[in-house]
């Protein structure tokens, strides 16, 4: 592994094991003297669980097995109970203070055990109701009206599939739901614009073979997404052709006269390279376009080549509680939903499945019907 790798999993590392600690220290501080034994395994409990998601992301990038995704489904479930027990021990800690400052600190013995154990089982139940919510993919229609867009393609619908994760935590059960759902819907043409896979060491033949049934009558197409390009793409590539997916890898595709373009998530972080590429399609010159990217950026370098609508995910909406409100304040209005940029209209899905915690909580998970006018 390269060096930035290697430190962006070692802080990571370090970070989860301090949350653990200060889980620790807020159930010991609250609930009261514990016998040495419960301590000692409380401790060794929280250790283990704090090694447990980066010990299961690697295995599952190295290793497909039954045990390995059974690991890594107990990880990552843990590791978003995690984050609501962390800010229900950080809540703790806040009322705790507020109560010393008023009549009521005489009966902090008496309340603080009670408060950990409320706030704490509150934590359980937003994670359990994230849970819930993280699979129920909802279908959103969408209309959008495009200058430039060939009379034939008036009335035509895009099924927009983004971040759909497939890997050790969303298996072929999801991939069978998700291709259900786009054969009831009967769409023109199925566009999936990156992170279709997880980037794990799962078989992608196995994964894809629902979408292998789908058969829109202008085709599948796909453009990568970071997830999709960990560890080489290759392989990932190789099973969406086998599938019948048309990989857009910094290519342009003409269906029935409109133009449907995709560039690889590697080379977006290129400006130079992306706006190259884009200018010399000369875009603006022919029918309306529609750029597959998965990030909702390089708007100005999208717009500037004469790109009709942009389709992008990556942001999940933030996916969990506070991330969405740390998700908004980086890609502020076009973290979701359909927004203009000059001329650009750029569509950005919080997509259908979920990364690391299957969980959602302020955001939803979707599929997106586009009408096209």
């Amino acid at each position: 592994m390269k060096a930035w790798p290697v430190l962006g999993i070692a802080l990571m590392q370090v970070f989860l094991l301090g949350a653990h600690w200060f889980l620790f220290r807020t159930w010991m501080a609250f609930w009261g003297p514990m016998t040495l034994a419960a301590t000692m395994e409380l401790r060794v409990a929280l250790i283990l669980l704090g090694f447990s998601f980066i010990a299961a992301a690697l295995c599952g990038f190295y290793f497909s097995n039954g045990p390995v995704r059974l690991l890594y489904w107990v990880a990552a479930v843990w590791l978003g109970m995690l984050n609501f027990l962390f800010w229900a021990a950080c809540l703790c800690r806040i009322v705790d203070l507020a109560l010393r400052l008023t009549p009521l600190v005489v009966h902090l013995p008496w309340l603080r055990p009670r408060l950990v154990v409320t706030l704490g089982l509150a934590a359980v139940l937003v994670s359990l109701y994230g849970m819930i919510n993280a699979r129920w993919v909802r279908l959103r229609r969408q209309t959008v009206h495009l200058d430039r867009l060939p009379e034939s393609w008036r009335g035509r619908s895009a099924l927009l599939l983004s971040d759909l994760h497939l890997g050790n935590m969303n298996g072929i059960a999801f991939s069978r739901r998700i291709a259900a759902l786009a054969e009831r819907l009967q769409p023109d043409v199925i566009l999936i614009p990156g992170d279709l896979f997880d980037g794990a060491k799962a078989d992608p033949d196995h994964l894809l073979q629902p979408l292998r049934q789908l058969d829109p009558p202008y085709g599948i197409f796909f453009s990568s997404g970071n997830h999709d390009e960990f560890g080489g793409e290759e392989h990932y590539t190789a099973a969406l052709k086998r599938a019948g997916i048309h990989v857009l890898h910094n290519e342009r595709a003409i269906v029935d006269g409109l133009q449907i373009v995709g560039v690889g998530y590697a080379d977006t972080t290129h400006p130079l390279r992306m706006r190259m590429f884009l200018e010399s399609l000369k875009l603006s010159d022919g029918a309306a376009s529609i750029l597959l990217n998965h990030v909702p950026n390089r708007l100005p370098i999208v717009e500037g080549a004469g790109v009709s609508l942009q389709l992008s995910g990556h942001t999940h909406g933030g996916q969990l509680f506070p991330f969405t409100w740390i998700t908004r304040r980086a890609f502020g209005r076009f973290t979701y939903g359909l927004q203009r940029f000059g001329a650009l209209q750029v569509y950005t899905s919080t997509g259908c499945g979920a990364w690391g915690p299957p969980m959602r909580v302020g955001s939803h998970a979707e599929a997106v019907m586009i009408e096209l006018r």
